[in-house]
């Protein structure tokens, strides 16, 4: 059926609302909105779904949810996993108990058990409780720091990390081999509970949780030392991560912690903020004017879900705050771990670090340090969750710490996702340690610019919606991959890699040899004088990326560079 078609189906069929069917006829008069919400399927990729909430094959809502969860549910039949169950959480977004409980039902008139949180909880809590209730899958209903409008479903795996290959790939076939809407199954919410298809969790899970997280800690000694001292201004931007965050923090001992009052609580507009990202600088707002009323040491954020953290912290020298990119507060915790580890002896025996290819190179240069194994993956953190599945298999190492620069980590392995709540608990450790010793988290962090090196990393996107915008994301893509540059601004391009292609070039001699990664729509430049440039389209958003890193001998030299490699990208395009 072409788009008008399907519009019409959604119109007269029996199978949808009357709610849905009274969205649509309000946008009768709209063929370019008619089109948009029909001119494909909401698309089921490696990470699940994600898209605007509303009426159509093209948005988020119960029938796009219960036809991906089908496919799930088939392809769970066809593994054998039915007995397992699937853990299910949901975030503060509009609709998101709604969407956790269609995906619910729709797995329990499968035969597969749901296990559903009773409210809101971080994503990677139910990372963790895919693997403590021995589930075959899990659901977690978010969009994690998208604008208010979004919704998103991610699907993982019993290993507790999402969905990676080769099960990504066989699982989109199983959710577009359901064409039938008719072929979805549901069923009534009371027969599912009655009939032990459907169980509702919640303390057990969160009470284990804490006490793992709290197994990374290093230093109990030392937060409790400082706890008088330390202040502490936390926000989560209306989110699931409010009450973990405020329970670790408590029972580790800090006692001066501080919620942004007007951002405590559940809010799926999100209407204290443009966007509930804490990669925005705006969205500090409220939470900086607060910590200078408090005199805070840090200032804390993380996302919706629970699995990115955004920090500022007071630079002693001018009082001002100063923010911390994904990179640099990755980096604080890290060197953090691996040196107190290596000092008190409880470093495991061949400790790895495991990073992305868009993450700052420091991560490598701290890695071999503290002579930990260095492992860089494609960009998301499924793929960092999927190498701690492959230490465990072939007891090669330890899984230490892994990072990807958009703002997310995981110290331990409780979890196979970013957890932004051991990462504010990991933190404040080092903000207490630091505080000890007399220096900020900034201090800190120019400490680690001197001994390594002042590395700066920057982002370039541009949104491109709807079908032309894909096309358009397409064809920079694609010229960059058949046309490559030979250098971007002064700097040449040493190596080129493709790994769509699974292809290195040399380009100086033009030899060619694989990547070993998998395949990906990911161009990556390597630059002369330590920098590098990497393009790839977002997975989540109407986006493409331009990631880039230079290394320079000052934090004034290293951002000149970083700006003028940003100017010639811009160029380039």
């Amino acid at each position: 059926m072409d788009y008008k078609e399907q519009y019409n189906f959604w119109l007269s069929d029996a199978y949808f609302d009357e709610a849905t069917k009274k969205e649509l006829q309000g946008i009768a008069d709209n063929e370019g909105e008619i089109e948009d919400r029909f001119y494909k399927d909401l698309e089921f990729g490696t990470g699940g779904l994600r898209g605007v909430i509303g009426a159509g094959t093209n948005r988020m809502n119960i029938y796009t949810v219960r036809k991906a969860t089908q496919g799930l549910a088939n392809y769970i039949l066809k593994q054998g996993g039915a007995e397992k169950g699937v853990a299910i959480a949901y975030d503060s977004r509009r609709m998101s108990p709604e969407f956790a409980d269609e995906a619910a039902l729709c797995m329990a008139a499968n035969g597969i058990k749901a296990y559903v949180f009773d409210a809101l909880r971080p994503t990677p809590e139910l990372s963790f409780a895919i693997r403590e209730l021995g589930c075959i899958s899990g659901i977690v209903v978010t969009a994690s720091h998208n604008p208010p409008e979004y919704n998103g479903y991610k699907a993982y795996w019993e290993d507790g990390a999402q969905v990676a290959a080769p099960r990504d790939k066989e699982i989109i076939e199983e959710v577009r081999a359901v064409t039938d809407y008719n072929d979805v199954k549901t069923m009534d919410k009371k027969e599912a509970m009655e009939k032990g298809l459907y169980q509702v969790i919640g303390k057990e899970i969160d009470d284990r949780y804490m006490e793992e997280l709290k197994k990374q800690i290093i230093h109990p000694e030392v937060i409790k030392e400082m706890a008088d001292d330390i202040r502490i201004v936390y926000t989560p931007f209306h989110g699931t991560g409010n009450v973990p965050v405020r329970r670790i923090l408590s029972e580790l001992g800090f006692k001066h912690v501080y919620i942004v009052p007007e951002q405590e609580l559940p809010d799926p507009d999100f209407t204290t903020l443009d966007y509930p990202n804490p990669e925005d600088p705006k969205a500090f707002t409220l939470a900086l004017k607060l910590a200078k009323e408090k005199d805070a040491d840090v200032v804390l954020a993380t996302d919706p879900d629970a699995d990115r953290l955004g920090i500022y912290a007071k630079d002693k020298a001018t009082g001002e705050y100063v923010s911390f990119t994904g990179n640099m507060s990755g980096m604080l915790i890290a060197e953090y771990i691996m040196r107190e580890r290596a000092a008190t002896g409880k470093m495991p025996e061949n400790p790895a670090m495991v990073t992305t290819i868009v993450t700052t190179n420091m991560t490598r240069a701290i890695a071999e340090d503290y002579k930990a194994k260095f492992v860089e993956v494609l960009t998301g953190f499924k793929y960092i969750g999927e190498q701690i599945k492959f230490f465990e298999r072939d007891h090669s190492y330890n899984y230490v710490f892994g990072l990807e620069e958009s703002y997310g980590c995981l110290a331990g392995t409780h979890a196979r996702d970013k957890d932004a709540v051991v990462a504010v608990m990991c933190l404040c450790e080092v903000a207490a340690w630091c505080k000890k010793q007399g220096i900020t988290l900034w201090d800190q962090m120019i400490n680690l610019y001197e001994k390594y090196g002042y590395y700066k990393e920057t982002q370039y996107a541009i949104t491109m919606k709807g079908i032309d915008g894909s096309r358009q994301i397409a064809a920079i893509m694609d010229k960059l991959r058949k046309n490559p540059p030979k250098n971007f601004g002064d700097l040449q391009v040493v190596e080129m890699r493709d790994y769509d292609l699974d292809q290195t070039t040399n380009m100086a001699t033009g030899e060619v040899t694989p990547t070993g990664l998998p395949k990906s729509n990911v161009l990556y430049f390597e630059l002369t004088n330590d920098s590098w440039c990497c393009a790839r389209p977002s997975g989540t958003e109407p986006k493409i990326k331009f990631y880039m890193g230079v290394k320079g001998t000052g934090l004034d030299d290293a951002q000149e560079k970083v700006e003028a490699l940003t100017e010639a990208v811009k160029a380039l395009l």
